[in-house]
């Protein structure tokens, strides 16, 4: 186990760079910045659907099991994440510069409280750094792109 532990915190943690990188190039990079900003919100919404994705295992896995939360319920919770991050991109910007932060805070709420049963103490804390850093990530850019 220590094993996948380390690898998922090391994809996890490079996961992390497009988010640095894409919030920094919208900074620093304003004669780019359209371009910056449409490959920000699209790694963006690719994440929050591969998170998204996760609750679909668990909901295969469910069945005749008593948990907290049954099947069909996990697999609306995946789509409703998977169906947001798809169609916010149709957004104008100003609403990409909001839903993209709550939808993760969102996603991480559903993790710590929904699905902690599912998942170990380890991934609940790398969740949770990984969900701050990215949506220190997306606010840096909203405030920017605002003050712009």
């Amino acid at each position: 186990m220590i094993a996948v532990a380390r690898l998922a915190t090391a994809i996890g943690l490079a996961g992390l760079i497009p988010f640095i990188l894409g919030a920094l190039s919208v900074l620093l990079f304003p004669e780019a910045e359209a371009l910056c900003i449409e490959l920000f919100y699209t790694y963006s919404a690719g994440v929050l659907a591969f998170m998204a994705g996760v609750y679909w295992p668990i909901a295969l896995q469910l069945e005749d099991r008593c948990f907290p939360l049954s099947p069909v319920v996990t697999l609306i919770i995946s789509q409703l994440f998977f169906v947001t991050a798809g169609l916010s991109l149709l957004l104008p910007l100003a609403g990409q510069m909001v839903v993209y932060p709550l939808a993760y805070i969102a996603l991480y709420i559903v993790d710590a409280r929904w699905m902690r049963i599912y998942w170990p103490d380890w991934y609940r804390k790398l969740r949770l750094v990984l969900t701050v850093v990215a949506c220190v990530c997306l606010v840096t850019v909203a405030i920017a792109l605002g003050l712009r």
